[in-house]
């Protein structure tokens, strides 16, 4: 067996070089009825799934089901606006880690505090706060992968030569996945303080034990 981790890891590092995220100004400023809202959460996220000619990124069925699981505000008239899409976006990222249950702990006081409010402060600011912070750390992540990468690679030093290199990747993919078993560990913990709080957004009532 025979696999060049060192271009596994070049190509991995490029395909962090090509993470974009989608700005609210990228999606449509008017209502767009379902089958729009599929095309083009298809068009901007298309190219993150595993296997591009075959996976759905967001069906009918699914949308359907975020809106009667209260993920997702229904829509009015049968037509989304451009803050639905900037929840399903948010779905969209949550969905392969965390249970319907925990998304909807989650996002439950955003939609409550920020969806369709007329302050200035509304759930566009909060999805371009946590996206543009979130898409100036990819830096830092590569350089994490990369310390992983390095890690990994010196591990198996006295393993038999025919099955050191599956070895060293194996480590390597035990480390990452290490890492993102502990962070959702994190996650589930913060979402269950959420949860206890009561969804409270706002300063805790003192009078309320």
């Amino acid at each position: 067996m025979h696999i060049d981790t060192k271009n596994l890891l070049n190509s991995i590092m490029e395909s962090f070089d090509r993470i974009s995220y989608v700005k609210s100004s990228d999606i449509p400023n008017i209502d767009l009825y379902m089958d729009q809202v599929t095309t083009f959460m298809d068009k901007n996220f298309r190219k993150t799934t595993r296997y591009p000619g075959d996976d759905k990124v967001m069906t009918k069925t699914m949308i359907n089901n975020y809106a009667k699981n209260d993920l997702l505000p229904p829509p009015v008239r049968k037509k989304y606006s451009r803050e639905h899409i900037l929840v399903l976006i948010f779905i969209y990222y949550y969905k392969g880690i965390l249970s319907i249950s925990d998304i909807q702990t989650l996002l439950g006081p955003i939609t409550e505090k920020f969806f369709h409010k007329e302050e200035a402060f509304d759930i566009q600011s909060v999805y371009e706060e946590v996206f543009q912070v979130g898409y100036d750390q990819i830096e830092a992540l590569k350089q994490h992968v990369i310390a992983e990468y390095d890690c990994a690679m010196g591990t198996f030093e006295d393993a038999p030569e025919e099955n050191r290199e599956f070895l060293k990747l194996f480590s390597f993919i035990c480390f990452l996945s290490f890492d993102v078993y502990m962070k959702k560990q994190l996650i589930e913990k913060l979402i269950d303080e959420i949860k206890a709080d009561g969804f409270r957004t706002g300063p805790k009532d003192e009078n309320k034990k």
